[in-house]
């Protein structure tokens, strides 16, 4: 045998090691996620104390972007006339864009056989469906998925990808109807904490400043889900809130979802949107709301396309 012959027998003895150990490495990989997401879910079932229902959600395929309307919820206080506490729409789409919208739960919509109401009361009359429903007709807006995030499983997610807290500058006080007592300053909030901070509203400015909030604190944890640590904890994170969370997307659609987002798009800002923009709405108080935010259609539907089209 020659020399040159002895030469690529090594060199593929080499190629073949070197694959082998990749294959190992990632096989190892997808069973330790495959591990810690089922030891997560475990955590999570073992922590709840109610369960899921079907939910009917006729949602409509959208070419080249996936559109998500996030929804916040207390299980202590679910039942059937619950009004959620945050409307979200989260847009992902083909030019690996993240767009945030926030739309006010006292914005006065046109509900489909309830009339005029605020758009969280749509939540309340019909359920997921009806607010969406709400939404494309107000707006124009088609909505593919829809998640319904429990807020203890907020806590518990939070707790598990950021152990010592999410780094937030706090700009005031804040205790009342929270459940936790917060002191301004840059601090490390726990899963409890930062529900309360996204949470709090008993100011003058209330829902107004909670948008801005709740915004600040999901750009906040993208960036903590973005380091190492927080990665590695995602398989186990995912586990943990799935229970907390009803959804018409599948494990595996939330998994490519999050894979994509991580690989193509994690380099990209969060963009957000808040619905009624500024100057589109008069504050007023009628009889059978309470005290709402009467809006310009026209003004916020264009403003809403133009941001998610």
């Amino acid at each position: 045998m020659s020399r040159l012959q002895r030469k690529k027998i090594k060199k593929k003895r080499f190629i073949l090691k070197l694959s082998l150990i990749l294959v190992i490495l990632l096989l190892g990989t997808l069973f330790y996620g495959v591990y810690q997401y089922k030891k997560g879910f475990q955590l999570g079932n073992q922590n709840r104390n109610n369960k899921q229902s079907n939910v009917e959600f006729n949602a409509k395929k959208i070419p080249n972007k996936t559109n998500i309307l996030l929804l916040g919820e207390d299980a202590h206080k679910k039942d059937e006339k619950s009004r959620t506490d945050s409307i979200m729409i989260l847009q992902y789409n083909n030019q690996n864009e993240t767009k945030l919208v926030s739309i006010m739960r006292d914005s006065y919509v046109s509900i489909s056989g309830i009339g005029h109401q605020k758009i969280n009361a749509a939540y309340s009359f019909g359920g997921v469906e009806l607010l969406r429903q709400t939404i494309q007709q107000n707006f124009g807006i088609d909505i593919e998925y829809f998640a319904i995030i429990d807020f203890k499983g907020f806590e518990e997610m939070i707790d598990e990808i950021a152990p010592n807290g999410i780094t937030i500058d706090v700009e005031k006080p804040m205790k009342s109807h929270i459940g936790v007592s917060i002191q301004p300053g840059v601090q490390q909030l726990n899963g409890k904490e930062l529900l309360g901070y996204a949470r709090f509203r008993h100011d003058a400015r209330g829902d107004f400043d909670r948008v801005i909030r709740q915004q600040k604190v999901l750009k906040a944890i993208k960036s903590q889900v973005l380091t190492f640590k927080g990665f590695a904890s995602l398989p186990k994170t995912l586990g943990i809130i799935q229970p907390y969370i009803q959804t018409n997307m599948s494990t595996i659609d939330i998994l490519q979802l999050v894979s994509d987002y991580l690989v193509n798009g994690k380099d990209k800002d969060l963009e957000t949107l808040r619905i009624p923009e500024d100057h589109t709405f008069t504050p007023k108080r009628v009889e059978n709301a309470g005290e709402v935010l009467e809006l310009d259609i026209e003004k916020n539907k264009e403003a809403l396309q133009r941001f998610l089209n």
